[in-house]
């Protein structure tokens, strides 16, 4: 039941990588404003992520994950209904919210239900596949269904069906600190978001102006706030003292790397390919669903390769493999041929299916086990600020330059680079003895 409000969750957030074409006009949406149309699901995912993991710890998983699936499935009928650019990006907010509350609490109710480790390396390996599985059906639904507003109606609907459904099939489980929520922290936290997403988006019109570094400076100031505020509080969203363990670093760093390498690429990529080679939403669909396809079925068998491979080990080779990956891409879009971008998809739906297998586990194991709705809002956290800010970055790369196909090579080549830096943040981050 998490596994399948988790894949629900993930073709919502996944629809709008083919539909974004027939979105942005029916909006009325500039070119240099379509970044909010697919950063307003990462960004309420990012910025409520922490508090919704600290919220099911304290006060029930349950609760916690059947109110986010209800509200996902209400925020995305009412996207259907948006008029205006800031009309949808407000109702992707929403659902990004709406998601962070189901995520976060959906690997606590694992956990709870799978308390020995070979029952919880299972049940995360299967969760992490039902990720890979709706990122790959996302798209599908988007190029098959007549438009982007049956797109939401749909998915909306399938929400509040898992929400129904899950009132029976789940128990409660708390892990109660006592305390009031940390409000301050969540609204300097966001806030910070705020500022970081949209100093990327306005960057496309020049770095060097003076409301991108104003953004760019009220973003730093703002996390140093909120750190000043979790070391305060008695119920922080997030305890920094994990900070000082290596296996927490290695967590969050491969979910920041696979956020901005990884999933910052392949959301607008399908988008690309439709302007620069007149492909169908459909046609997009079916061809990057050979990339998360592949991401699902690998992510179902990493459990394989516990005790042989450790999950920090895993998320290096997934890197490794998207490096590989779009460096064989490279003038595919100014080729004009779909064909050339097959190889890079295979290798690269490999390398995301070990991310998306080892990142789950690693979530849980790299904190205390009463606190695993925490540690999986913290991870998934940092893997949607980076989604977020790879988002801004790509479009900013891929729509300044002279021609989309430069724009695209330009794009790869730093998603390339990026994932080198994640495989070699997470090979860093060894513990002693490991």
């Amino acid at each position: 039941m998490t596994s399948a409000a988790t894949a629900v969750a993930l073709m919502t957030y996944t629809a709008p990588m083919v539909t974004l074409p027939d979105t942005a006009a029916a909006l009325h949406t500039p070119l240099s404003a379509q970044a909010w149309l697919l950063n307003g699901t990462p960004l309420g995912l990012a910025a409520l992520l922490l508090v919704a993991g600290s919220l099911a710890d304290d006060h029930g998983r349950r609760r916690v994950f059947l109110a986010g699936t209800l509200a996902l499935g209400l925020t995305t009928a009412l996207g259907a209904l948006a008029t205006s650019t800031w009309m949808f990006t407000l109702a992707r907010v929403a659902q990004g919210a709406a998601s962070a509350a189901l995520l976060a609490s959906s690997l606590g109710l694992l956990v709870h239900a799978f308390p020995s480790p070979r029952g919880r390396l299972h049940a995360t390996g299967v969760w992490g596949a039902f990720v890979s599985g709706g990122i790959a059906l996302g798209p599908l639904l988007g190029g098959a269904l007549p438009n982007w507003r049956t797109v939401y109606g749909v998915l909306g609907a399938a929400a509040l069906l898992v929400a129904a459904l899950g009132r029976r099939a789940l128990t409660e489980s708390r892990a109660p600190r006592g305390g009031r929520p940390d409000v301050l922290g969540a609204l300097t936290f966001g806030l910070a978001l705020v500022a970081l997403v949209a100093a990327l988006t306005l960057g496309r019109d020049g770095w060097l102006r003076a409301p991108v570094g104003l953004l760019l400076a009220a973003a730093v100031l703002l996390v140093a706030v909120f750190v000043a505020v979790e070391r305060r509080t008695g119920t922080p969203m997030i305890d920094l003292g994990l900070l000082r363990r290596p296996r927490f670093l290695a967590s969050s760093a491969g979910a920041l790397f696979t956020g901005l390498a990884v999933i910052g690429l392949f959301s607008f990529l399908p988008a690309l390919l439709q302007q620069a080679l007149h492909m169908s939403p459909l046609g997009t669909a079916w061809l990057f669903l050979l990339w998360s396809g592949l991401s699902f079925a690998v992510a179902l068998q990493v459990k394989h390769l516990a005790g042989r491979v450790s999950p920090r080990v895993q998320l290096a080779l997934g890197f490794v493999l998207h490096a590989i990956a779009v460096g064989t891409m490279l003038g595919a879009v100014g080729s004009g041929s779909w064909t050339r971008l097959l190889p890079g998809l295979i290798t690269g739906g490999i390398g995301s299916g070990l991310l998306n297998g080892a990142l789950p586990l690693l979530a849980v194991e790299s904190v205390p086990r009463e606190r695993a709705a925490m540690g999986s809002g913290a991870q998934q956290t940092f893997r949607y600020i980076g989604s977020s800010a790879g988002v801004a970055l790509t479009i900013a790369l891929a729509t300044t330059s002279g021609s989309p196909a430069h724009g695209a090579d330009l794009a790869l080549l730093v998603s390339a680079g990026l994932a080198l830096a994640g495989a070699a943040s997470v090979l860093g981050l060894r513990e002693r003895g490991a």
